[in-house]
């Protein structure tokens, strides 16, 4: 049973996480290709620019995967995929020498997802449904 304090952790992180995903993959997305947000931040990452529909289209399905109700198999993969799109893009950030500021969201954005995936119920967890 979860406390309150676990749930309102819980859902802040998990509200927070959803708009800021869902931010950093639709704004790109609907810019098009030509978009200053799309090709700047991708290129500036020297990611090639065809990255741009397919993070946030899966970003978008991920948003929505994390807010549906049930489904933890989904839930846990989509946790996992938002920890390695954000640390991949810290890590890049670091090894193009950014500042604190350029890589500020993408780790606000893995600790949203770490706190999330931590507080979430146990009827979410793949554990507590196969045991």
């Amino acid at each position: 049973m979860m406390t309150k304090r676990n749930k309102i952790i819980y859902w802040i992180s998990r509200i927070w996480l959803a708009l800021g995903v869902l931010s950093t993959g639709a704004v790109p997305l609907f810019k098009g290709k030509r978009g200053a947000a799309g090709v700047g931040s991708i290129t500036h990452l020297r990611y090639p620019t065809y990255l741009i529909t397919r993070r946030g289209v899966w970003k978008i399905l991920g948003v929505i995967a994390v807010l549906i109700p049930k489904f933890p198999l989904l839930k846990e993969w989509t946790y996992g995929g938002f920890f390695f799109v954000m640390s991949g893009t810290i890590f890049s950030q670091i090894a193009l020498g950014n500042s604190v500021n350029e890589i500020f969201p993408a780790l606000a954005l893995l600790i949203l997802t770490v706190v999330s995936w931590h507080f979430r119920p146990a009827d979410s967890k793949i554990i507590s449904v196969y045991q």
